[in-house]
């Protein structure tokens, strides 16, 4: 690790010192294939570009969190800088420089869903799982944080899980899907109230005619408006 790598970790905040950092890394041969791949899409001596899949895929191998070591070889495979990566690395939050559990929970905190029960939410985490954010629960099934918005603000209020959204919650709702996980059962994604997307809960509502919402209202446009 580079001097510049070294110093920069020195100083990171207290909360993201890690002690059980492994001492290696390295992209399996699937993962190192498929880095090519992307770094291919870039034009020469800019393959830089490609440091955000890079470090995602990373992550994704390493079990949801990115090692110091991962950083350093996402940066050697790049011929960049390592102090650049740890830069990335440490700027976006959807980077983990922390071990999270195999349930990485984020609950959003932002206005729609702190107004439709976010907290309750929050209280279920610390309640239910027994850990405080960012710790990990003993059997390593879950971890949890409280981020900003998720961008599914209609269907308030909302957690991300892994890569999945499970909106429209409630405490109970929650803990059900929390349950669900422990036993290792399929959960279904998306509205706990069935909604599609963020689709009205009694269906379409615009373009009908009548009862039969398949046959658009025509609008007057133009001349023949008037």
């Amino acid at each position: 690790m580079s001097k510049g790598a070294q110093n920069v970790m020195k100083h990171e905040h207290e909360d993201h010192v890690v002690s059980n950092q492994p001492e290696f890394f390295e992209f399996t041969k699937e993962n190192q294939k498929l880095a090519e791949k992307i770094i291919a899409r870039y034009p020469e001596g800019r393959q830089a570009s490609a440091i955000l899949p890079l470090l995602d895929m990373a992550q994704r191998q390493a079990g949801g969190w990115l090692p110091r070591a991962a950083i350093v070889h996402v940066a050697d495979v790049l011929t960049m800088p390592q102090i650049r990566a740890f830069e990335v690395a440490t700027f976006y939050t959807m980077f983990n420089l922390e071990p999270v559990g195999k349930n990485f929970i984020q609950v959003c905190g932002t206005t729609p869903c702190m107004l439709r029960g976010a907290e309750e939410l929050v209280q279920t985490c610390k309640n239910h799982l027994g850990v405080e954010k960012g710790q990990v629960t003993e059997d390593g099934l879950f971890s949890w944080c409280e981020v900003e918005c998720l961008g599914a603000c209609v269907n308030a209020p909302m957690v991300q899980i892994n890569d999945d959204y499970y909106t429209d919650l409630d405490s109970e709702k929650f803990k059900k899907i929390l349950e669900d996980l422990k036993a290792g059962k399929k959960i279904q994604v998306g509205s706990s109230r069935g909604r599609q997307g963020s689709a009205p809960e009694g269906g379409l509502t615009s373009l009908t005619e009548g009862a039969d919402s398949s046959k658009p209202k025509p609008t007057k446009r133009g001349r023949d408006a008037h």
